[in-house]
């Protein structure tokens, strides 16, 4: 089902400002080389959840980063409805993921720029082989 209008419009507000949020976030906790992006912002047809998609820059550490905005949700939740009160009258619940799409993108460019040389180890073979 395609997503309304409606539906495009609340989830662009909320991508562009819990990108400040985090990426404030992140700086004001220490983390000044740490790039955090919200890749796609996702509205269910009744507003009430948001599934949020995060990209972490660099990768090493996304999955602690990930697990830190998980448990401080319901503050981003509150910085969030502070930005958006003349926007919108409820905000909806946020549920977030890591959006892993970059590094599954680097991992392409690798095999196809012959990196990962299957001869030299034998272990890529294994993820090659069709079924």
């Amino acid at each position: 089902m395609e997503e309304t209008q409606r539906q495009k419009k609340i989830a662009g507000i909320i991508q562009q400002d819990l990108a400040d949020i985090l990426q404030r976030a992140a700086t004001d906790g220490g983390l000044k080389g740490t790039l955090i992006s919200v890749t796609k912002v996702s509205v269910t047809t009744d507003l009430s959840i948001a599934k949020v998609y995060v990209s972490i820059f660099p990768n090493k550490n996304a999955k602690e980063l990930l697990d830190g905005i998980k448990a401080n949700q319901v503050a981003i939740r509150y910085d969030l409805a502070q930005r958006t009160k003349h926007q919108l009258r409820r905000v909806p619940e946020l549920n977030f993921y890591l959006d892993d799409s970059l590094e599954y993108i680097d991992n392409i460019e690798k095999s196809l720029k012959g990196e990962e040389n299957p001869i030299e180890n034998r272990d890529l073979l294994d993820k090659r082989k069709k079924s």
